[in-house]
């Protein structure tokens, strides 16, 4: 099994290509679905934000006003790092638990949908595919103060090794997205991580029985 990250610009169409890869069999787990079960009433990270923000973000249930608290850290650079740091390490924790699971289930490839994939950096380095579904359509007033937390969509298409052009029909994303998952399904690369992980599993093995004789012996 290997990772492949999907990401996108704002309204880029990434959900349809993620939906479309969930239809084709694919193990999909999405970064923002995670970070919304991560904060929920009661979590770590929930308690840590409020105390952090203030009950003032909270909406009459108790869940956080995500669409209030979006609006405060947009606005400065600081409080976005904060968050950042409160939900970034619960959010990995997660996704990883994640991976494991759909490892053993024996998937080839698993993919990543996490909107900011390249600006955090700190995922990137352990996929073995990057995609970038590109549509050059923002608009202006709710994006603006959102883009300067994000890097531009052409530079994230330099730093992918696959590109989803979104721009044209829902057929032609369609068959761009089945050209992918075909070669990603072709693709080998899941039997070196396996090779890895069963070597690993043997070391471990014959250690644990080394030891084993030493303290019987």
């Amino acid at each position: 099994m290997f990772l492949v990250g999907l990401t996108g610009g704002i309204a880029s169409g990434k959900s349809t290509v993620s939906s479309t890869l969930r239809d084709l069999g694919c193990p999909i787990i999405d970064a923002d679905v995670v970070a919304r079960q991560v904060v929920q009433p009661n979590s770590p990270a929930y308690r840590r934000i409020v105390l952090h923000f203030g009950p003032e973000i909270l909406l009459p249930d108790g869940e956080i006003d995500r669409q209030k608290l979006a609006q405060i850290v947009f606005s400065s650079v600081e409080k976005r790092r904060i968050l950042n740091s409160i939900t970034h390490p619960e959010i990995h924790k997660a996704m990883l638990k994640r991976i494991l699971f759909y490892f053993f289930r024996g998937y080839r490839y698993i993919v990543l949908d996490v909107p900011l994939l390249f600006e955090t950096r700190r995922l990137a380095r352990f996929l073995n595919h990057t995609v970038v579904v590109y549509w050059d359509s923002l608009s202006q007033e709710e994006a603006q103060q959102r883009i300067a937390a994000q890097m531009p969509l052409n530079e994230k298409r330099g730093l992918a090794n696959h590109v989803i052009e979104n721009s044209g029909s829902r057929e032609d994303t369609h068959r761009q997205v089945l050209k992918l998952h075909t070669k990603l399904e072709d693709s080998m690369e899941f039997l070196v991580v396996r090779g890895l992980v069963i070597a690993v599993a043997v070391g471990l093995g014959g250690l644990l029985l080394y030891t084993m004789k030493l303290l019987i012996s």
